[in-house]
């Protein structure tokens, strides 16, 4: 997910091309106060312009306990083309999503929302705040406002039992974590050290803020051919056991074994792949998607 700054129109039509799969807009903290209102007119150009297949447009707003977020939320029922993602920032309890629910649910019943998670309140109340919409598609971590409140410094060690919780509120809740972004533009060795300690701990995606971060944190998230190559090994052993417990490389794989490599297929393989792992038998998988 790759964040721009609203007021920066010129790298709109780059931000469409990134490559990220979702594509934010902000109107929140890389906004100036005095320039929110300037920054709510132009977010509207970039959910009319042309982007690449497959790319989601999301629009992050100001927290919706203010009256700047409430403005967003009000100029977003007049733009003529929705956004795709509402990113809500600063939430804590499920009123600030039922909040947005309140005020868009009758203009804009298809948007989804991600919630931003970034106090300890709201690192308190994750499961309250995953369970509260049923459009809500993610949760994301804020680290940088969490290690502010906390006193933390933003090393990934400072912060792991917060994302811990957030990731394991998040596939409670059936629904997707996004982690915090690595603020060092220029530090691609530090980015390529975070970023598979985020898939690690099971994330779904990271935050990007620069296109140049876009490579390496897609490379990190997406599987190597070795990797898909074993997955339909153990689809395959899936498919063909009797019992519920195989063998693969040596290595004893069950049912979560199956139902992981389904999913890694069903995302990742191609359209041969992702025919076979929906035909398998009930070792396979139970048709759950995360």
């Amino acid at each position: 997910m790759l964040s721009t700054p609203a007021t920066d129109m010129d790298r709109y039509a780059k931000s469409h091309r990134s490559g990220a799969d979702v594509c934010m807009i902000d109107l929140e903290d890389s906004v100036a106060p005095w320039r929110k209102e300037e920054a709510r007119r132009s977010a509207e150009a970039f959910f009319t312009a042309p982007s690449s297949a497959g790319v989601r447009c999301g629009l992050r707003i100001n927290a919706v306990t203010g009256p700047d977020g409430l403005r967003d939320l009000l100029a977003i029922e007049q733009y003529p083309v929705k956004p795709d993602v509402l990113v809500v920032p600063m939430v804590e309890s499920a009123r600030d999503l039922e909040i947005v629910e309140r005020v868009l649910a009758p203009s804009c019943p298809q948007i989804d929302l991600f919630a931003v998670v970034e106090t300890p309140r709201g690192i308190d109340n994750l499961a309250e705040i995953a369970a509260a919409s049923g459009r809500l598609r993610a949760l994301v971590f804020g680290a940088a406002d969490y290690s502010f409140a906390t006193g933390t410094s933003l090393a990934w060690e400072a912060l792991v039992h917060a994302r811990a919780r957030l990731v394991n509120s998040a596939r409670a809740a059936n629904v997707e974590a996004v982690d915090s972004p690595v603020f060092a533009i220029g530090d691609a060795d530090g980015l390529r050290r975070e970023v598979p300690l985020s898939f690690d701990l099971g994330f779904s995606g990271k935050i990007a803020v620069h296109p140049s971060q876009i490579p390496i944190i897609n490379e990190a998230f997406s599987p190597d051919p070795g990797t898909l190559e074993k997955a339909r090994r153990i689809v395959a052993a899936g498919r063909s056991g009797s019992v519920g417990i195989g063998v693969v490389d040596g290595a004893m794989v069950g049912a979560p074994f199956f139902e992981a490599s389904r999913r890694l297929i069903e995302e990742f393989g191609s359209p041969a792949d992702r025919v076979l792992s929906s035909t398998g038998n009930g070792s396979a998988g139970n048709g759950r998607k995360d």
